[in-house]
């Protein structure tokens, strides 16, 4: 059942595919949002990462939960596609009310450690997916005004 509370908000979950991200997503779509899910693994496309969850079935997940779900295929280390996403945005929907990083992409993980514990390219590269490449280019157009809401995820 879909809550009114989102609705005509635009929201952007980047990493969006599979957990927490997916999760986030559906639950923004039950709160009536339009929600842009991006990651890099489609129907006809895996990543690296080889796995079978999909974008278009998060977005398949958002409109079954009552919001709208747009899939687009984005690696977020590719400014680019970063750049292009952000603008897709703005010209259809005029803005971003609500933005969530929950891109992760890493092939490495140093289950022991605390994050600052980490090795620097782990950590290098998550901070690169997350910060540069995601929320500074939809941050550098999306103003701290009353109902926006931003969110970083960390694992």
């Amino acid at each position: 059942m879909m809550s009114e509370g989102l609705k005509g908000k635009v929201a952007l979950v980047a990493g969006a595919t599979r957990g927490a991200g997916r999760g986030i997503a559906v639950q923004l779509g039950a709160a009536g949002a339009t929600v842009y899910v991006t990651g890099r693994t489609t129907r006809s496309e895996r990543s690296e990462m080889n796995r079978p969850e999909t974008i278009e079935e998060t977005a398949a997940l958002v409109d079954e939960a009552g919001g709208r779900g747009i899939a687009v295929q984005v690696d977020h280390l590719v400014p680019d596609q970063v750049r292009a996403l952000v603008t897709r945005i703005e010209g259809e929907q005029g803005g971003l009310h609500v933005l969530v990083n929950d891109i992760w992409g890493a092939t490495t993980m140093e289950w022991n450690k605390s994050v600052w514990e980490s090795s620097l390219d782990i950590g290098l590269r998550t901070l690169r997916l997350g910060w540069t490449r995601t929320l500074s280019p939809a941050t550098s157009r999306y103003r701290c005004s009353s109902g926006r809401q931003a969110a970083w995820l960390s694992r």
